[in-house]
């Protein structure tokens, strides 16, 4: 009887990042115009927002919410994508993110505590969506227009943005007869 072959540890390490999977994932024509026109939507409607709203710096269009996008109307299924992890994920990482630049200033340190920190508190509450470390970022790398907000960031731009990129969610979403959106909101 023979011993199966047991791998060094750093051999096994290593064959982890080849991977074992294929992808077998292929969008649909449906789904990828269903995507298009629900980012384009939403997106469109944050920027006549800030446009209406503020002709100097960007107050409610922030890079996150291109990365929301990608998840509330290119995989409105996923996890990540649901009413809870939207909304809380921005507001937490944005409070956090404000949280940081005040207590830390707007260096490499202070950017890599909000980032990490709001991953922390997002995965605490249940509430882990991808752009709110981004979310977090902004407040701490931003321009001086963003760092005036102060705590005022969380409430514009995070979480009306996020609230606007919701409500699109829901429309466009359930227009398609193949979509339904969301599958819990808490």
């Amino acid at each position: 009887m023979t011993q199966p072959e047991k791998k060094s540890a750093p051999a096994g390490y290593l064959c982890k990042m080849r991977g074992c999977a294929t992808n077998d994932w292929r969008p649909c024509m449906h789904e990828a115009c269903w995507s298009a026109a629900g980012a384009f939507a939403g997106i469109l409607l944050l920027g006549l927002l800030n446009s209406f709203l503020s002709r100097a710096d960007s107050v409610l269009l922030i890079g996150s919410f291109g990365a929301s996008a990608v998840l509330a109307y290119g995989a409105p299924d996923a996890p990540l994508s649901q009413p809870r992890n939207l909304v809380g994920g921005h507001l937490l990482s944005a409070a956090t993110g404000v949280a940081c630049f005040q207590l830390l200033g707007n260096d490499a340190f202070a950017a890599a505590t909000a980032v990490s920190l709001a991953i922390f508190f997002m995965h605490l509450t249940g509430t882990l969506h991808p752009p709110g470390g981004a979310t977090a970022l902004i407040a701490v790398i931003g321009s001086p227009a963003v760092h005036a907000l102060g705590y005022m960031y969380v409430i514009i731009p995070a979480g009306a943005g996020a609230a606007i990129i919701l409500g699109v969610a829901l429309v466009v979403n359930n227009l398609s007869r193949r979509r339904s959106y969301p599958r819990w909101w808490w």
